[in-house]
């Protein structure tokens, strides 16, 4: 792996200065229109909002809240808290008005960029009065100062600002869905170490197409969307809603497309809806037809471009597998999680094992603890847990492998499998 690594911002600066006409993300409007932002644009509006964010003088390093569904300005956002000096907390577009307090009120969030979402009128009576509020084009209606009213007054910040690897770069707050959320402290370092990691292994280039949909406040999609856009430069679609993602992965004609079960589900029974498994294996087994039947269902899908298909967060069953497989994709199943910014283990192409999570990424040792508990260190994992010291030095061993709360076992060839969690 590359020994002189690159840090995000350094990417950004790469991409303005060698490319900042080529395209880079693709945001749907409503009426089946798009606005399009080359890298030279993305970098400058950021710039604009980073010159805004360093006129409100806060302390550095100040965390700054982000909630909205995917779309552009996430990313530009991101980028500018970085640019500005500070630390950017990305909250989930469908949290409740307690979750979405409790979130600010512990990171101290003194600014929120508020963007897409379907339920705001919930969420509003979470976001404490002290907090200064942004609006996206695309939020819903409200009285707060806009994004393009900012980036029309403010010039763009000149300097290349210089963040270090080992400063904080975000927070992201787990689901909670064992108590109180928890505050993971990610780098820059580790967001260079996954970024790097993840191009070795899924051998990607500026020519790819992604479609982002599954939360940015996530560190998947965060990892594999934002930075790997960032680090191999190619470009990114965004969805516009449920209703018109079909349309919206036609658009895009991801070349990468990384999703979760429950989706390649949803799209095996569409398929099977209008052509039953019995037909479908029947027009399979006719050579003259059988390469024209793959092609038009994954066309159908929007995925009769994808070179590289995976899935993640949980399972997949075997037989869902092997559905695609006939179809000639491949899904590659991964495995990580918030506290080693998604960056773990994965299956590569040829090598894959039904049940199984695939190998460690590059830089990533594994081992399994006396009582069966999978523990990973890499480059990539957290600082710690945000204000709670005792809980970092909880999920740490002595020698600094992170406990990962999952049982598992590895095969012959280095790959993990999955058995069940901790007691």
């Amino acid at each position: 792996m590359n020994t002189t690594r690159k840090l995000p911002l350094d990417m950004i600066y790469h991409w303005e200065s060698t490319k900042a006409n080529a395209l880079y993300m693709t945001q749907p409007l409503d009426g089946g229109k798009v606005v399009e932002y080359t890298w030279g644009k993305a970098v400058d509006e950021a710039r604009r909002m980073a010159s805004y964010l360093k006129s409100l003088n806060l302390p550095d390093k100040s965390r700054i809240g982000l909630i909205s569904k995917n779309c552009a300005h996430w990313i530009m956002a991101d980028w500018a808290i970085w640019l500005a000096g500070h630390v950017s907390v990305p909250l989930y577009p469908t949290l409740n008005a307690d979750t979405v307090k409790y979130v600010l009120t512990h990171a101290e969030c003194d600014v929120l960029f508020v963007g897409k979402l379907d339920d705001w009128d919930m969420m509003k009576p979470g976001v404490p009065k002290s907090v200064r509020c942004i609006s996206f084009p695309l939020s819903p209606p409200n009285d707060f100062e806009t994004w393009d009213d900012i980036i029309a007054e403010f010039p763009p910040l000149e300097e290349k600002v210089e963040r270090l690897a080992d400063e904080l770069a975000t927070i992201v707050y787990t689901s909670g869905s064992t108590g109180k959320p928890k505050g993971v402290m990610l780098s820059f370092g580790n967001m260079a170490f996954a970024a790097d990691g993840s191009m070795e292994v899924l051998q990607v280039g500026p020519d790819e197409r992604m479609l982002s949909y599954l939360p940015l406040a996530h560190v998947f999609e965060r990892t594999f969307v934002e930075l790997a856009s960032l680090y191999a430069g190619f470009h990114v679609f965004f969805a516009g809603s449920l209703d018109t993602f079909v349309e919206d992965m036609k658009r895009a004609q991801p070349t990468l497309f990384l999703s979760v079960p429950r989706l390649w589900v949803k799209f095996q029974q569409g398929v099977l809806h209008k052509l039953p498994q019995k037909k479908l294996n029947l027009l399979l087994k006719i050579p003259v037809v059988n390469t024209l039947i793959k092609k038009k269902i994954l066309k159908s899908l929007g995925l009769d471009k994808a070179k590289l298909a995976g899935s993640g967060s949980a399972p997949l069953a075997s037989d869902v597998l092997d559905w695609y497989r006939n179809l000639g994709l491949e899904l590659l199943e991964g495995y990580g999680m918030s506290e080693n910014f998604a960056y773990s283990h994965t299956n590569k192409p040829g090598r894959s094992r039904t049940g199984y999570v695939g190998e460690s990424m590059p830089g990533v040792e594994t081992k399994i603890g006396p009582e069966g508990e999978i523990l990973i260190r890499s480059p990539a994992t957290m600082v710690g847990y945000y204000k709670d010291e005792e809980k970092t030095r909880e999920t740490f061993t002595d020698d600094g492998f992170l406990k990962t709360g999952d049982k598992g076992e590895i095969d012959e060839l280095g790959r993990l499998k999955i058995t069940g969690r901790m007691k």
